[in-house]
């Protein structure tokens, strides 16, 4: 028995004697020298944004006025879209609405970006207005 107690009492010295040595850690000659290293950044150079290639789709007017078109396409009527417009065509729209604008059943090609419902570009000529057949 006397034997485990020295044994135990020694091996209790060796641990408090590890824990009273100073972590290296926290030595400060050890982090100086790790801190004075300098740090190389390279500047990342990014592309150009290109303007979107987006997809042109043929389509059937329903409906236009200056805040959005809505169309259907050619190939399926069944299938139809909503389409806001980005800053170049909202002026264009302006001036097209201005003057009769484009009416139910014009034919026109609109540039989207799949997934989102801006129109990029419409090309099309817009028909004359319908005149009334009657007057009061």
């Amino acid at each position: 028995m006397k034997i485990s107690n020295a044994f135990s009492a020694s091996l209790l010295i060796a641990a408090l004697a590890i824990a009273a040595a100073p972590a290296r850690a926290q030595d400060p000659v050890s982090t100086a020298v790790a801190v004075a290293a300098p740090i190389v950044v390279h500047t990342i150079v990014r592309p150009k944004k290109r303007q979107p290639s987006g997809t042109w789709m043929k389509v059937e007017v329903l409906h236009a006025d200056n805040n959005s078109m809505v169309v259907s396409e050619q190939g399926n009527e069944r299938v139809i879209h909503t389409f806001t417009y980005s800053p170049e065509v909202k002026t264009k729209m302006q001036q097209i609405i201005s003057s009769g604008g484009y009416q139910y059943g014009d034919r026109i090609k609109v540039q989207y970006t799949p997934g989102s419902t801006v129109a990029l570009k419409i090309h099309g000529k817009p028909s004359k207005p319908a005149t009334a057949l009657y007057t009061h």
